[in-house]
């Protein structure tokens, strides 16, 4: 064997060692991901080396490229909805994800390896903190056209969320108003354009440096909380989506006009929430009692009081992407972008702030 021959197989014989290493497309065994062994109320994770999950038949495997992070995690991380959605230990925490498609199983259809995707989590199978996740395709639907995988993980939890609350538990109708208080974050820049494309005219409270925003997404009428009392000049409201909690819960009432309905994301589930949902026995009791306060409250002047705690559905998904594309509805981003192994630092600045948007993690 000549010098240069001799030459040139070592040099293919080093490309292909470098290859072997780098090459993405290798197949892989393990990911990491971020998990929890346990409640807490201190904010606490673990980056962790487990095996990648194996598909269903009904399921596609999801190369996770971005991850948000939410209030939702805290709640779930400190046991605050527990009774709502219990885990078991260890659990890898993260709701919505954006990412690319691995692999299929055999009875997917409409989706196909390389597809863009994102997705609201089922309730039971959490897990956005993770280079991999395993999906039932009811729950996924493809990305916005164009947009970044940073930018569509922040659309599916906040905008089921609204369309949830809006088309099943308001049951609203073109026509007809919607106030939303405190609704200049993250859930007001979903909520809002989804409620104008649904026809509804849409009212908001919240800070004074939202209100350009709000009013160049179509808003048709802006309040700033600290200048205007909402429930003094607002009356004959057809439905309110509750974004603050049992402290507001009487003031949103009573803007309402007989007849309407009050969805809250924050109050708590009631004996309306168990019965659709259909929990245990002790769940419900418990649920009932509960809620028992605020649905006499609003019986008494004719009112109706319903809770939510949105859950995964890839059709809503898919008319919320439609909606966004018509709209191009960009929700707003964090400037700080985390990696996994930054989820403490992510999760701390979410349950304290203050953020400019949704905080990002980015594999």
């Amino acid at each position: 064997m000549s010098f240069v021959t001799s030459m040139f197989l070592m040099v293919l014989l080093i490309k292909r060692k470098r290859f072997h290493k780098t090459n993405p497309f290798r197949k892989r065994s393990c990911m990491k991901t971020v998990q929890i062994n346990g409640y807490s109320k201190q904010i606490h994770t673990v980056l962790c080396d487990i095996p990648l999950p194996q598909i269903s038949d009904s399921e596609v495997l999801i190369q996770v490229k971005a991850a948000a992070v939410n209030p939702l995690e805290i709640l779930i991380l400190t046991g605050s909805v527990k009774l709502i959605q219990d885990y078991s230990m260890p659990l890898i925490l993260g709701n919505e994800c954006s990412g690319i498609v691995e692999e299929v199983g055999s009875k997917v259809t409409g989706f196909q390896k390389g597809d863009l995707v994102y997705t609201r989590l089922p309730l039971g199978k959490i897990g956005a903190f993770a280079e991999y996740v395993a999906v039932d395709q009811n729950a996924i639907a493809k990305m916005p056209q164009g947009y970044e995988f940073n930018v569509a993980a922040a659309i599916p939890l906040t905008g089921l969320t609204a369309y949830q609350a809006i088309v099943e538990e308001l049951e609203a109708k073109p026509g007809e108003t919607l106030l939303i208080p405190g609704g200049s974050g993250s859930f007001g820049q979903m909520a809002v354009p989804i409620a104008k494309a649904l026809g509804l005219h849409v009212i908001v409270t919240g800070n004074a440096r939202a209100k350009k925003q709000f009013l160049s997404m179509g808003v048709d009428q802006y309040m700033d909380y600290k200048q205007e009392n909402y429930w003094e000049q607002l009356s004959d409201v057809d439905h309110v989506i509750d974004t603050l909690g049992a402290s507001e819960f009487e003031h949103e009432l009573a803007v309402l006009k007989q007849g309407g309905r009050l969805v809250s994301l924050r109050t708590g589930p009631n004996k309306a929430f168990a019965v659709k949902h259909h929990v245990s026995g002790l769940k419900k009791l418990l649920f009932t009692m509960a809620g028992n306060k605020y649905d006499k409250f609003a019986g008494k002047q004719g009112k109706e009081y319903r809770f939510l705690f949105v859950r995964s559905n890839g059709a809503q998904l898919k008319k919320i992407t439609e909606i966004v594309e018509q709209q191009q509805i960009r929700p707003a981003i964090d400037s700080r972008i985390f990696s996994l192994s930054e989820a403490d630092e992510a999760l701390q600045l979410v349950s304290k702030g203050p953020i400019d948007g949704k905080v990002i993690i980015q594999m």
